[in-house]
């Protein structure tokens, strides 16, 4: 095998292999006598079929196998003898000798490599780990909250319009240019004066209403309403009341704690507390590995391969660009223009793929692996988010390999953010949950 270096500039790579032909034609003489060897004909023994017969019919496909087993090969150690890691899958072009058995065959290939990475000294790694505790307010809010689901409705007597604060059940029939559409029309709904949950403008014109009256009401769908055919769109819907109702909360005490599952309301309140602190300690999570990924971007010094940044940035782009066609961009971003955004968003593209190969190569150095164990525990994670579905998850994964790989990559992430977390010197600062959820934009 003959190798020439045709590009060396920055992190591509680019070269010349020559395969010598008598190579390639040995190699597919091996490979049809294993081909012969397994064939089942009609009047020959099993393992008796000639290789002339087997190269008659199976010619043209082993040669195909052997060529591109032998691109691979030589495609893979010649970076391996360079000590080259490809950044991703290298661009090979055949040159010659494909079609013809007799010549050489020579193709060209290039690719980008990955950079030597050094990892910095992380022995000054200092890092502050926010904590807050959820107070008996917040609790009371959220136990208030869970009463008010579990209000009911007494029918009021009272010849009366409706008020802000009344409950009405109304049947509605909603249409678009006189054609109702679906999902518009209902029987008995509750529709709260001055509450939520409704179009804007919905409970609204209902307000001053009486039991048995009709009125047809216009509303404007939100722009970012669901249903895309109503989006944005104006609507009328045909209202009828039946009943003017009061909303009765709840009494907050061990019978409400018992009608969702508990014993007693303390039980209730442990509950909500401790998912109140577990949302905080993933909040607290989030900082510091924010605070984490900002020091070693700091101590980055390597240059990130251009293919890998320009397949980042195309992802993040088309989740920006659907967003700024949307009108529902961040507020930081709302007055830039499309190419400062993009040159913003490339920015933080490269960002990504340096800290991925920065905590790669941590990995890497301190033996940090994902175990079958881990990943069976995401899949059935991944499952349980698909109430019912569960089985066709689990069979999506086994016969999806690449989903499975999706998987390992934010576990092997994580993994090393707890060891550069372990091996740092960190300090706990006790905030408010206001200052725990006042989450900095990500540094450039």
């Amino acid at each position: 095998m003959q190798v020439t270096e045709t590009l060396s500039e920055g992190l591509k790579r680019g070269f010349t292999i020559t395969i010598p032909a008598a190579d390639l034609k040995t190699k597919q003489d091996a490979r049809l006598k294993e081909v012969a060897a397994s064939l089942k004909l009609p009047g020959f023994r099993p393992g008796k079929v000639p290789v002339s017969i087997a190269r008659q019919r199976y010619g043209e496909g082993v040669r195909a196998e052997v060529l591109e087993q032998a691109v691979s090969e030589a495609l893979r150690t010649t970076l391996d003898e360079r000590g080259l890691r490809p950044a991703g899958q290298p661009q090979v072009d055949l040159v010659s000798g494909q079609e013809d058995a007799d010549k050489d065959l020579e193709f060209k290939v290039e690719t980008e490599i990955l950079p030597d990475i050094t990892v910095p000294d992380l022995s000054d790694l200092s890092l502050t780990r926010l904590k807050a505790t959820a107070s008996d307010e917040a609790i009371d809010k959220i136990v208030a909250d869970i009463a008010k689901r579990q209000r009911t409705f007494e029918t009021l007597e009272e010849d009366r319009p409706a008020v802000k604060g009344d409950v009405v059940s109304v049947d509605f029939v909603g249409k678009r240019d006189g054609v109702p559409f679906d999902g518009g029309t209902a029987e008995d709904v509750n529709v709260e004066i001055g509450g939520e949950g409704f179009i804007p403008g919905f409970a609204e014109q209902i307000e001053g209403m009486k039991p048995g009256e009709e009125k047809v009401i216009t509303v404007t769908f939100p722009e970012n309403y669901g249903a895309e055919e109503l989006a944005g769109k104006e609507a009328t819907f045909d209202i009828k009341v039946r009943e003017l109702k009061k909303a009765v909360d709840a009494p907050i005490d061990d019978e409400l704690a018992k009608k969702l599952g508990f014993e007693t309301l303390e039980q209730l309140r442990d509950l909500v507390r401790k998912q109140v602190e577990g949302e905080y300690d993933q909040l607290s999570r989030l900082r510091i590995k924010r605070e984490l990924l900002d020091a070693l971007a700091a101590k980055t010094d390597f240059p990130a391969p251009e293919g890998m940044v320009d397949a980042e940035f195309n992802q993040i782009w088309q989740r920006v660009d659907a967003d700024r066609k949307a009108g529902e961009l961040d507020d930081e971003d709302k007055d830039k223009d499309e190419e400062t955004l993009r040159s913003d968003y490339r920015k933080i593209a490269e960002r990504r793929v340096k800290l991925g190969l920065l905590l790669a190569e941590i990995g890497r150095k301190n033996a940090i692996t994902v175990t079958q164990d881990e990943l069976a525990r995401a899949m059935r994670a991944e499952a349980m988010r698909y109430q019912g579905q569960e089985q066709q998850v689990f069979q999506f994964f086994q016969n999806n390999p690449q989903a499975i790989e999706s998987l390992r990559g934010p576990i092997f992430e994580n993994k090393v953010v707890d060891y550069l977390i372990e091996l740092a010197k960190v300090e706990d600062k006790e905030v408010t949950p206001e200052e725990l959820s006042d989450i900095p934009p990500a540094d450039i």
